[in-house]
């Protein structure tokens, strides 16, 4: 199974971005977190910021929304050239249609859900996206614990992508560290955020063994 480290640059110095993404050259993508002070209480980047990093990254983008009226706004993001786009199943009007939107354009669409909420209503869409990611702390900030309680839901997701032989890559986001990534791999996660983990030391030997843990735990 295919493993993808996609480090957060929340946790990178934002006066040097082009020097922090070229010392994440190892990764698979960059997580790039959009919040807007609405949906999340923090206020991070826009699209003009994500146009110009679009330009300088060694790796692709990899877009969180986590913002009000993705409907309207996450197209602009796929436009800007991100691979992945992802919003939230909690601001999302219509969603199908926005990931159908997404993928027209040429972006893999991705939809998100907070820990506390449910993925029944979702499962039976599965085919209209490309990631699904299970928050595994309250969107908004970075630096939070990871909350183990989000794991059955994530279980249950790669059982009904494996079960519809579908190709969705299963994301998780929040506290993913060295001791928590081998969790999260075994519920079922294949791609993994990661802001501290990686920037808090040197970002490709961090990479490095971050993949390490996950193929260590698979092979147990």
């Amino acid at each position: 199974m295919t493993t993808r480290i996609n480090p957060s640059i929340l946790a990178a110095d934002f006066a040097n971005f082009e020097r922090e993404l070229g010392r994440i050259a190892t990764a698979d993508l960059v997580h790039v977190d959009i919040m807007d002070n609405h949906f999340v209480p923090n206020l991070t980047f826009g699209l003009p910021m994500v146009e110009r990093l679009q330009q300088v990254s060694p790796i692709p983008l990899d877009v969180h929304l986590m913002i009000d009226d993705p409907d309207r706004w996450a197209p602009s993001y796929a436009e800007a050239g991100a691979q992945s786009v992802t919003f939230h199943a909690e601001a999302a009007g219509e969603p199908v249609a926005l990931a159908r939107r997404l993928r027209e354009i040429g972006a893999r669409a991705g939809i998100a859900l907070k820990p506390g909420t449910d993925a029944t209503p979702y499962l039976d869409l599965l085919p209209e996206f490309d990631q699904v990611l299970i928050m595994t702390v309250e969107p908004g900030f970075g630096g939070q614990s990871f909350i183990p309680e989000t794991m059955p839901k994530l279980r249950r997701v790669a059982d009904a992508v494996r079960t519809a032989g579908l190709d969705v890559w299963l994301q998780v986001d929040g506290g993913i560290t060295e001791d928590t990534i081998g969790i999260a791999a075994e519920a079922g996660a294949n791609t993994f955020v990661a802001g501290s983990a990686v920037y808090g030391g040197e970002p490709a030997e961090r990479i490095a063994e971050l993949r390490a843990a996950v193929a260590a735990h698979r092979h147990e």
